[in-house]
């Protein structure tokens, strides 16, 4: 006969069940933060977005800033250290260089945030996480600082296209410096519409999951809402640009804007999911508690970070294909 084991034996150490999912709250309840939040964000984004200039520059570094020290929190959730100092200055400095410079300079400050970091990395004691210290620490500056920096870019657009193709292919093809108001507005409307008519669609429609082992909650129904509701969106910051301010919207036409706004509303969703992976790997619901019904300021950017430079680019690419041979 088997021996029962003994309450001596010593005290049990189960292992912890493994991270499926985090409890979820109950559906909706977070839904009036979440739209509190929003009547608070959107008004100041949009003044943001039209004043230009130091106020925005300024918004758009504290965001790099608290958005990349969200991102260090969750690299150290796993057993990392990153070189927190070093890469909230290189990434804080980003869309400063984008704003008196060029891109060629923010490339610059990339190799040097990187020769920076390596530096600082020889000379520590422990060389056990070099690896992951490095990578992580620049990670966070091309994943924060770099990709949002492209906000002042884009911004900024009639600037990059002189710089890039000259004043008189900006002032053929309609570009004026008030243009960028309107390709800002235009990007973040198809994100912003994307992310919230995913969230609805999902609740209401949600039935197979988009992508389970990342984001149980997300659906494929709730993905095509947000696609529709991104796009549809974009069109019609287009429409009323084209009624009230037509001058902004002249050099995005209405196929290139159905194109640019599905286009943007998938990076944003891309985005979106990038994140939750991240989060998911350092099992936190939240990269913060910044903002109430919304988390951090990470699961507030998550989606922009991609879709602002996805934007930029293509309309660069545009204009390259509008001005023709030089």
């Amino acid at each position: 006969m088997s021996e029962a084991p003994s309450l001596d034996a010593g005290p049990l150490h189960p292992r912890p069940p493994t991270p499926v999912e985090p409890p979820r709250r109950r559906q909706g309840s977070d839904l009036p933060a979440r739209l509190a939040t929003a009547a608070i964000l959107v008004p100041a984004v949009i003044w943001l977005v039209v004043v230009g200039g130091l106020p925005y520059l300024t918004t758009v570094i504290v965001f790099v800033v608290l958005g990349q020290r969200e991102f260090y929190r969750l690299i150290e959730e796993k057993g990392a250290h990153p070189l927190v100092s070093y890469g909230l200055i290189g990434g804080a400095a980003l869309p400063l260089v984008a704003y008196v410079g060029s891109e060629y300079h923010a490339t610059v400050l990339m190799t040097a945030t990187l020769l920076a970091v390596m530096i600082r990395q020889v000379g520590k004691a422990q060389i056990a996480e070099a690896l992951v210290s490095i990578s992580g620490t620049f990670f966070g500056v091309f994943y924060v600082g770099w990709l949002l920096s492209h906000a002042i870019v884009l911004r900024n657009f009639h600037a990059a296209v002189v710089a890039h193709q000259g004043a008189a292919v900006a002032e053929r093809l309609g570009i004026v410096p008030e243009t960028g108001i309107f390709l800002m507005l235009f990007c973040l409307t198809a994100v912003v519409l994307c992310d919230a008519g995913a969230y609805f669609a999902g609740r209401r429609f949600g039935r197979r999951k988009l992508a389970p082992r990342i984001s149980p909650s997300k659906s494929v129904e709730g993905a095509i809402g947000g696609l529709a509701a991104g796009t549809l969106g974009a069109l019609a910051a287009k429409a009323l640009f084209d009624l009230f301010w037509p001058a902004l919207s002249a050099p995005l036409g209405w196929r290139p804007a159905t194109a640019l706004g599905f286009v943007v509303s998938v990076a944003g969703m891309i985005g979106d999911l990038v994140e939750s992976l991240l989060k998911r790997d350092a099992q936190a619901k939240d990269s913060g508690q910044l903002l109430p019904g919304m988390g951090g300021i990470m699961d507030r950017i998550d989606s922009p970070l991609l879709g602002i430079p996805v934007m930029y680019y293509l309309m660069l690419f545009q204009v390259f294909l509008q001005a023709g041979p030089q």
